[in-house]
């Protein structure tokens, strides 16, 4: 039987941390599905289709059967559908860790079949968040230490654009 996981986020950009749990995470299951969805409280840099393609790139060269598929459902239907039995998220801190509990707790309510596995970044990627590589960016600063470098250059490029836009 093959294991299937799935491991869900908005990849706004897809930062070290995010690749640091997709290498891990792939070496847990033997088809590791990453789901990028748009979280409504979010106001994403890189529209959907950009998400996904940066993502492709990104994972091209990883080990393992990796499928990146886009979803707007809840991440328990979505896992149900992909044939997933295992969810990865990455925990960078005590305040991840309190969500993530949470959202665990509340995903096995809705789909006991599926099970959470928490996977703690990588120390040095654990302060790593896509937002704050976004702030720093629009702010001019160098991001090159948390992503990659074509995603360097896609962030970079994104906000040169918005900054031509805005003037």
């Amino acid at each position: 039987m093959t294991r299937i996981g799935v491991y869900p986020g908005t990849f706004d950009p897809v930062t070290l941390g995010h690749m640091d749990i997709i290498r891990r995470g792939a070496k847990l299951v033997d088809r590791l599905v990453i789901g990028v969805t748009t979280n409504p409280s979010k106001s994403p840099m890189f529209t959907l289709d950009e998400r996904m393609e940066m993502v492709r790139r990104e994972v091209a060269e990883v080990a393992g059967e990796i499928h990146v598929v886009a979803f707007d459902s809840l991440l328990m239907d979505f896992a149900e559908r992909e044939g997933a039995k295992v969810i990865v998220r990455g925990l960078r801190a005590v305040a991840d860790f309190e969500y993530e509990y949470q959202m665990a707790g509340m995903n096995q309510q809705i789909n006991p079949r599926v099970e959470t596995v928490f996977l703690m970044a990588d120390v040095a990627l654990q302060p790593i968040a896509s937002r704050l590589v976004k702030e720093i960016a629009i702010y001019g600063g160098n991001i090159a230490k948390f992503v990659t470098p074509a995603v360097r250059e896609d962030v970079v490029r994104r906000v040169e654009l918005v900054g031509r836009k805005g003037s």
